[in-house]
Formats: structure tokens, sequence, C-alpha cells
């Protein structure tokens, strides 16, 4: 069975989602965020991603990692950090043989919602409804962690079937 890691990259938060199955029958396994302590050095802070996802692939056992692809916005500084929290996630995925997927967010949001242009609050609804959670997943990062596990569970689906 196929076991997704959905990782939101983030160098403050990252958001991070496990969905099970195939198909149209996934499920939530786990969610949440790793937040970095702003206390710490940088080069501390990108250690603690990197042990977090370590652990992450330690208890849950994933068959893939799928993360976001870098969106450029206006804040350089910001955009250097999730790039760096990016390559401290595809580095941990590396060292334990996963194989990986780096999906861009009009895509996930496409798969997910029907509309490239959804919102925070769409795709939180539409991970609710297609997960069938009690309640929309927060924060809104374990919510675009799990899309983007869902993106790649179906777009794996949709290759198998090929």
């Amino acid at each position: 069975m196929t076991r997704i890691l959905g990782i939101d990259p983030g160098f403050g938060r990252l958001g991070y989602g496990i969905v099970e199955g195939e198909g149209r029958n996934e499920k939530a396994v786990t969610f949440g965020c790793v937040e970095t302590d702003k206390k710490l050095p940088h080069e501390q802070r990108l250690r603690q991603i990197f042990v977090a996802v370590n652990g992450l692939i330690d208890t849950w056992a994933p068959t893939h990692l799928a993360i976001e692809e870098l969106f450029f916005n206006q804040n350089v500084n910001t955009a250097l950090g999730v790039g760096e929290a990016r390559g401290v996630v595809l580095l941990a995925a590396a060292e334990r043989g996963l194989t990986t997927s780096e999906h861009q967010p009009l895509s996930v949001k496409l798969t997910i919602t029907g509309d490239g242009r959804a919102d925070k609050r769409q795709i939180q609804k539409m991970i609710q409804l297609l997960l069938a959670l009690d309640q929309p997943p927060t924060p809104d990062d374990a919510a675009d962690a799990l899309a983007i596990a869902l993106t790649a569970a179906r777009h794996l689906w949709q290759t198998s079937r090929l």
C-alpha cells in the first residue's frame, strides 16, 4: 500500500501530512507542523527540521515523499529560508531511499479543488471532505501538506493505470 509523506516546506513552520491508500480511497494517517525555535541559530533550526523529518520517516515508514515546489514571492529572505528547508527535507528523503515528487502549488490546487486560484479555506474544506475528516485540518500548513500528499497519491494512481 502506498503511504505518502507530504511536506509544505517552511523555515519557521513546516507542515506535514501522511496519506495512505490508492485511487479515490485515501485516508489521512497523521498531520501537523514542525516549528523551529526562533531563538536558535539558523543552522540549528535547519537541524531541527532534518531531525523532525527523519523522525516522521522512522515513525510512519512512508513509501514516498511529496513536497511543494518553491513558489517565489516578493520576500527574498522568506524564499531562501523555504529553499533551505526544502533542501534539508529532500536530503532526509534521499538518505532514506524514498522516492520523491515535487508539485507546483497550482497543480495541487487544481487536483484538490478543481480551481488553481483556490484559497487556504477552500483547500482545508476539500481536504476535510476528500479524506473524511471530522473537521478541516489546521493549521493551514498541515492542510497544505495533506493536499500535497493527496495530489501525489492521485498522480501515482493515475500513472500506474496507464
